[in-house]
């Protein structure tokens, strides 16, 4: 796979890519971005590739100019090694942005993922790490490292630091210049350019943020070290199975076994303590609930890590691409959507403002009955209630029930329809569901026989990885199998990696129509408008999801479901509502002067 120097196929891939384009700029900022903040731009350097001309100016220059000092139109093409911050650099000093990136972070992701690759500092995909893949030749990591620490510490800047930052600037334009022709003959240049073009959507996310209530943030804060000392206190009542504010996993083991409950374990034998076991096993034993929700709210133990600006907006890196799957990757730390559920109610509009949180209806559902071209699956889905509606053509429920009168029934398919997106065995799903293995059994032979055509692409999926080494998404995003790929990752990845697919698109789509997006979220998107037009707002963004689901499916269209809150209001998820309203009555008897910050939310019952 690796390939070393330029050969006479590179010099002609890149002769043809100057003829494509009227003008190539490779370019590069440097930066300084404060955990929460916009970015500080310090200073630019960018090379013409035909002309070889090169551009160099500090801060102070940038500042002055009113607009960028190349032309930014559909007929120059821009480069970068992970072109969103480059993006954020225009944003931050008002210019246009590029209309065609290339970047070549994307396109080196996209070479190599799913193999292990060396790290370089620590990293395994920089571009000194590109770079030595291809066996270029570039600047040392400490000297990287040691400038790049320059620029993180904000100026002031002496002359000779001035020229230090420029040069280490410049030395990345040329480490591009020379990576670039190497790159070329391995990049599908239109889906590239889509890839790209999902970094100019990222930047504008990251650039935007998330609007929090900074006040609240503060008090929690401020009585943190309290308030998990008293919320263990009140929950560990019953379990006895913390030291302090320490996890002790023998005490734990301990409580399961005398109550006969069977703990998912690891091959090692040791149990499965993550949350989402934690979560798994509350539906199943109600008496674990209130103690995963301890673990949940307890999981937000580093608040001063969410990093919000002065300005009152979460910002973080989005990592795009990041993930095998091509989803991104925000820090779990400074990311709001990251921590514990409860914490997402300090997401509040401003004064005159509303936020939406806008998500596809079982998303991964419809992607996997329109890609495996089962068409009762997909007349399940088109039905507005997959899970009542399978139920129904797996024969558990009569086709009289409803969501109500079969609740059970339509739960238990819910799970399996799930779980069969990951391979879940019967063991698994049996525990998940709370039903005897047999029972699991039963449920996914229904699902076989009900869905014929999705289990036979679900299987060609692993069967293709093994065969031909890679599986691609609809836009190229490829991943490298190894014999030792694991047969649920490669069944899942079809759905998964789409679906990241199809969040790029919307993405892309609702940026370009100015649609006010705060961040994406997984299956979902947070936008923010005025309260006057608001409506507007979301009927827009639902209709950049609906045709990017179209154009990612082949015409089949996904449904979306809204959240809406205005000013003072507060969004919330209903699953941490419980745990935010007892962190808040705890605060009140600490403090005196804190008032009422309970929420409530309505629940559709079995949903």
């Amino acid at each position: 796979m690796r390939r070393r120097g330029a050969t006479n196929g590179t010099h002609a891939s890149l002769s043809a890519l100057l003829e494509q384009f009227r003008e190539v700029w490779v370019h590069d900022f440097e930066f300084s971005a404060p955990d929460g903040e916009r970015p500080a731009v310090i200073c630019l350097v960018a090379r013409e590739l035909r002309s070889g001309r090169t551009m160099r100016f500090w801060r102070e220059e940038l500042l002055a100019m009113q607009r960028p000092p190349y032309p930014v139109d559909d007929e120059c093409l821009f480069v970068a090694f992970y072109a969103s911050a480059e993006m954020s650099c225009h944003l931050a000093l008002g210019w246009p942005l590029p209309s065609r990136v290339l970047d070549l972070f994307a396109e080196f992701r996209n070479l190599t993922n799913g193999i292990t690759l060396p790290k370089v500092g620590g990293k395994a995909n920089s571009l000194l790490c590109a770079l030595a893949f291809f066996g270029i030749n570039g600047i040392g990591f400490e000297e990287k490292e040691e400038m790049r620490q320059l620029a993180i510490r904000g100026g002031p800047w002496n002359t000779e630091e001035q020229a230090a930052l420029l040069n280490y600037c410049e030395s990345d334009v040329v480490a591009l210049e020379r990576l670039l022709p190497v790159m070329l003959p391995r990049i599908h240049l239109p889906l590239a350019l889509h890839r790209g073009r999902y970094m100019r959507a990222a930047a504008r996310m990251e650039y935007a943020g998330v609007p929090i209530d900074v006040c609240s943030l503060d008090i929690l804060r401020r009585y943190w070290p309290e308030i998990q000392t008293r919320l263990i206190t009140a929950v560990d009542t019953d379990f006895h199975v913390y030291e302090g504010t320490t996890f002790k996993r023998d005490n734990f083991e301990r409580w399961v076994r005398d109550r006969g409950i069977a703990w998912p374990r690891h091959p090692s034998g040791e149990p499965m303590l993550d949350s989402d076991t934690f979560s798994d096993m509350a539906k199943v034993h109600l008496a674990i609930a209130p103690l995963a929700e301890l673990r949940h709210a307890l999981s937000a133990l580093r608040l001063e890590t969410l990093a919000v600006g002065a300005d009152g907006r979460n910002r973080c890196l989005l990592s795009a691409f990041a993930a095998k799957t091509g989803r991104n990757q925000p820090s779990n730390s400074k990311f709001i959507f990251g921590p514990s559920k409860w914490l997402r109610s300090l997401i509040q509009p401003p004064p005159g403002y509303a936020v939406a949180y806008i998500d596809w209806e079982q998303q991964e559902i419809g992607i996997a009955a329109k890609l495996s071209g089962d068409e009762k699956m997909m007349a399940a889905y088109c039905s507005g209630d997959f899970y009542l509606a399978s139920g129904k053509q797996a024969g558990i429920i009569p086709p009289e029930g409803t969501k109500r009168s079969h609740k059970t029934e339509r739960n238990q398919f819910k799970g399996v329809s799930l779980g069969v997106l990951y391979g879940m065995g019967e063991a698994t799903l049996a525990y998940r569901i709370g039903q005897p293995t047999a029972r699991a059994r039963e449920l996914l032979e229904l699902h076989r026989r009900t869905y014929p055509a999705f289990w036979r692409w679900s299987e060609a999926a692993v069967d293709h990885a093994m065969l031909f080494g890679h599986l691609d998404t609809v836009f190229g995003w490829r991943l490298h199998a190894a014999s030792d790929s694991s047969p649920c990752s490669l069944r899942n990845y079809p759905v998964q990696a789409n679906a990241a697919e199809m969040m790029r698109t919307a993405a892309c789509l609702a940026t370009e129509r100015g649609i006010p997006l705060c961040a994406p979220v997984h299956d979902a998107f947070v936008v923010m408008g005025e309260e006057e037009v608001i409506e507007a707002v979301v009927a827009s963004m639902q209709q950049a999801m609906a045709e990017a689901s179209r154009i990612v499916l082949d015409g089949f269209e996904l449904r979306s479901d809204v959240t809406t809150v205005k000013f003072p209001d507060r969004y919330s998820d209903e699953r941490g509502v419980r745990m935010w309203n007892t962190v808040w009555r705890i605060i009140a008897e600490l403090d005196q002067t804190v008032g009422d910050m309970s929420i409530r939310v309505a629940t559709e019952d079995g949903a």
